[in-house]
């Protein structure tokens, strides 16, 4: 990881739903403590108005953010210490010394409130995980070990 503030890049196919909830969720947990980036493989054309809406619910305006569907491109994906797939498969680009996760989750696509509002909960789960793994500082485990 770079010495700076880790790099991590959300990737889902259309950038319209996991991937805007986990950037968007990353970015609030973490603050200015790391940078969050989102993009699509085939981005659509305007976020999910059901992930709007539950992301509002916990008081996280995606629009008034300027969050939108982004085209992958190999940048964005080369300067990540973590680059985290969500359904995109194979097309996202490999570069060596990058970290790369893939988060099976359901895709939000056409569904209602009630069916995101799970997966939203549960990006919000693997993102604090992520989080705390990403600011972990690496004595302490060296001190907890008794030695």
């Amino acid at each position: 990881m770079s010495t700076d503030r880790p790099e991590v890049l959300f990737v889902c196919i259309h950038n319209a739903g996991r991937s805007q909830m986990a950037a968007a969720l990353l970015a609030h947990h973490a603050g200015d403590r790391v940078v969050v980036r989102s993009a699509g493989t085939a981005p659509a054309e305007s976020i999910n108005p059901a992930v709007i809406q539950v992301m509002a619910e916990l008081d996280i305006d995606l629009l008034a953010s300027g969050a939108h569907p982004k085209r992958l491109e190999d940048a964005a994906v080369e300067a990540s210490d973590v680059v985290i797939t969500m359904g995109c498969g194979d097309e996202c680009p490999f570069y060596p010394g990058v970290r790369y996760l893939d988060w099976a989750l359901e895709d939000p696509a056409g569904q209602g409130v009630d069916a995101v509002r799970p997966i939203r909960d549960r990006i919000d789960e693997l993102v604090r995980g992520l989080l705390e793994e990403l600011l972990a500082d690496p004595t302490d485990s060296d001190r907890n070990t008794g030695d």
